[in-house]
């Protein structure tokens, strides 16, 4: 793992929540083989995705469960256990945890709701079990959530089945979420648009561990390079804003603040007990400590997808070509209106695109090489006005396919050039059957492909805005 010094607190985080994403030893309390039950969920992912470590069933009912021996009682088991899945009624879950307490087990994911979210009489039981916690040195994920997905142990605690919800491949993405429900939404959505993950947390109710703690582990986690976030309330603000700032200086922070306005204030404490606060407090921590906010589910997933692909601009003067002028006329609004500088070719490359295209090109900022360019125009003009020349600080690209010239070698012309210049580069396309190919292929280049004028602006904006925030 990285070592991450902390310059406020003189200190290298220690890793002292590695037993929840690497685990040697699990039980599951509740188990039972009943298909209407989540834990039969959890068994079978766990063998889909071919955990290595011990599991231990625990269930007074049964003997067996999937083959293993059940323990009556977690203390029935003498062996050594690293991490506690519980999925019981929350009611019989202060009587566990004393179990756990007898045992020495420090590490528990409460999947089980029926606390805070329900009102005064799960106030007073999340208030016992988080006594019980910090009285004993059990850390606590949850509950009320879906825990913890580590694709690189293959491990997880997650209930929704494999069957229904797509997993992710391996990647460099980890994501955080108060909500179960988004997190699902997000690992299909995140499979559909092929974009790896590292690790993924559902923390629920966060009786203890928290988005500020989660982020100061992540950023000594070698296999993120990008951390999404939704978010309903912080856990401890000063913290969130220190473990942020830190954390920026070597990987990227996206956030979806959800509870900005009073009725999603209130949805948020009947969700998951959260007190979310006044958004413009949460702005001001976001701008401080170098994290980025979007507004909604797709514009979080394009900026991780763009910052996972490219690296941050290093200032706002966008190069835009492309073979279609209506869409180079709806990226050069969109720009306008993000606040993007969209600057007019300089003399000296219209001047050398004008002796190299025929006349009826536009040579103007978008650079429209028409319906009649094939995939070395797109090389010349890239090289020309981006690669040789370090007046446009990244650009976006329309390389629409339909006309009779463009191949798929326009994806290795346009990498390569990418590539050449060392700067950010995004490509905007339309939605088809052959365009699924073509995306396809530019991502597995690290060339992000967006379906829209507008996502692709979007997302050509955050890498500009991230560029700001360079530097610790």
């Amino acid at each position: 793992m990285l070592r991450v010094h902390d310059k406020e607190s003189g200190s290298v985080y220690k890793m002292s929540l590695d037993k929840f994403f690497n685990p040697q030893s699990i039980a599951i309390i509740g188990a039972t083989e009943n298909e209407l039950n989540i834990t039969s969920a959890i068994f079978n992912n766990l063998f889909e995705m071919g955990y290595k470590g011990t599991i231990v069933p625990v269930n007074p009912h049964y003997e067996k469960v999937f083959g293993l021996k059940c323990c009556p009682s977690i203390l029935d088991y003498e062996d050594n256990i690293d991490l506690s899945i519980i999925t019981i009624s929350s009611e019989h879950i202060p009587e566990i945890l004393s179990q756990h307490i007898e045992r020495k087990i420090n590490n528990v994911v409460i999947i089980s709701g029926g606390f805070a979210e329900t009102g005064k009489r799960g106030i007073v039981l999340e208030a016992e079990i988080k006594k019980i916690c910090r009285e004993n040195n059990i850390r606590i994920i949850g509950p009320n959530c879906l825990g913890v997905l580590n694709n690189y142990s293959n491990f997880s605690t997650f209930f929704l089945p494999w069957s229904k919800i797509k997993r992710p491949s391996r990647g460099h993405l980890s994501i955080l979420s108060q909500s179960g429900s988004y997190a699902a939404s997000m690992l299909d959505m995140l499979y559909l648009e092929g974009i790896g993950v590292s690790k993924f947390v559902s923390y629920g109710n966060r009786v203890d561990v928290g988005e500020s703690e989660l982020i100061e582990y992540l950023t000594g986690d070698d296999s993120t390079r990008v951390i999404g976030i939704y978010m309903e309330s912080v856990d401890d603000g000063r913290r969130f804003i220190r473990a942020s700032r830190l954390c920026s200086c070597y990987k990227h922070i996206v956030v979806l603040k959800v509870g900005r306005q009073e009725s999603g204030i209130n949805a948020a404490r009947s969700h998951t007990g959260a007190i979310a606060g006044r958004y413009e407090i949460y702005k001001a921590a976001f701008r401080k400590s170098g994290v980025l906010e979007v507004y909604n589910l797709e514009e979080f997933l394009d900026a991780c997808k763009v910052l996972l692909m490219q690296k941050p601009a290093r200032g706002n003067k966008i190069l835009v070509i492309t073979n279609g002028g209506g869409f180079g006329v709806a990226v050069s609004d969109m720009c306008s209106d993000t606040g993007l500088n969209l600057a007019q070719t300089p003399p000296g490359i219209r001047e050398y695109l004008s002796e190299h295209f025929p006349e009826f090109f536009i040579f103007n900022n978008p650079i429209d090489l028409t319906g009649s360019a094939g995939d070395k125009d797109f090389g010349i003009a890239l090289k020309t006005a981006f690669v040789d020349n370090d007046f446009y600080d990244a650009a976006i690209i329309i390389p629409l396919m339909p006309p009779p010239a463009m191949t798929e070698g326009v994806v290795d012309v346009i990498s390569e050039r990418a590539k050449e210049s060392g700067k950010p580069v995004v490509v905007c396309t339309i939605k088809s059957v052959y365009t699924k190919k073509t995306k396809e292929k530019f991502e597995s280049k690290n060339i992000p492909v967006f379906m829209s004028p507008e996502r692709a602006v979007k997302a050509m904006n955050v890498l500009v805005e991230r560029g700001k925030m360079d530097g610790c």
